[in-house]
């Protein structure tokens, strides 16, 4: 059975993209956890594991999901800035976000290993195209980042304060932040970003955190599987 412990720094890291990565700092809860939770209504508790994964099951397709509440997740995150800003987005978890204002940002911004076209159909989609000439287009991409760093190291050698001088990084640029969130809500950001019509830089992240809280709530993850299967 699946038990309540906490987790610590210990966890590895998921690298992703060329510079980003996923890491679980801490993990409170289990699968007893949302049954229980569930059951306090009766002043019950578990009735044995195969009843807890039929409750479980229940409460997904039910939608009764407030007991998914009770576990939480936290997360070290560093993604490139427009990841950032589509992840906060999901406004039921607390962020805590590296400034700009504070440290010097570094040298590292993502880089593509090649580049999409629009997709026709989708406005905010993109599809992959042979018709493109990526050596060309991506050393513009890198050039372009490269003197927006090279000037902003110019300006805080000059004096400027970080909080202006950052005003002309792009948004490729990498950014961390904490990211504490219960299941439920987590569930939701999975649903939606993991999914196929995701942009694929945050798609990743997603899929990453899919392994994560497959482990930690294996009856809880199973049960949301298999109705969003149907």
């Amino acid at each position: 059975m699946n038990t309540t412990y906490p987790q610590t720094e210990q966890e590895e890291i998921v690298h992703l993209l060329d510079h980003g990565f996923v890491k679980l700092i801490d993990f409170m809860g289990s699968d007893l956890r949302t049954v229980n939770a569930a059951r306090v209504s009766f002043g019950g508790v578990s009735k044995g594991e195969e009843k807890d994964k039929a409750l479980i099951k229940y409460l997904m397709e039910h939608q009764h999901l407030s007991p998914f509440e009770h576990c939480t997740f936290q997360f070290h995150i560093k993604c490139p800035i427009f990841v950032a800003r589509q992840w906060m987005r999901h406004r039921i978890a607390s962020y805590n976000e590296v400034s700009a204002r504070y440290t010097e940002v570094k040298d590292e911004f993502y880089i593509p290993t090649e580049f999409r076209v629009q997709d026709t159909h989708n406005k905010q989609g993109s599809l992959s195209s042979k018709d493109l000439d990526n050596a060309t287009l991506l050393k513009i991409y890198a050039d372009s980042i490269e003197a927006s760093y090279q000037a902003y190291q110019k300006l805080l050698k000059a004096g400027v304060a970080r909080e202006m001088a950052r005003g002309l990084l792009p948004v490729s640029q990498y950014t961390q932040f904490y990211w504490t969130v219960n299941a439920r809500s987590l569930l939701n950001f999975l649903s939606l970003r993991a999914d196929g019509h995701a942009q694929y830089e945050i798609r990743v992240y997603a899929q990453a955190i899919e392994k994560i809280f497959k482990q930690k709530l294996p009856w809880t993850w199973a049960a949301f599987e298999l109705l969003h299967k149907k």
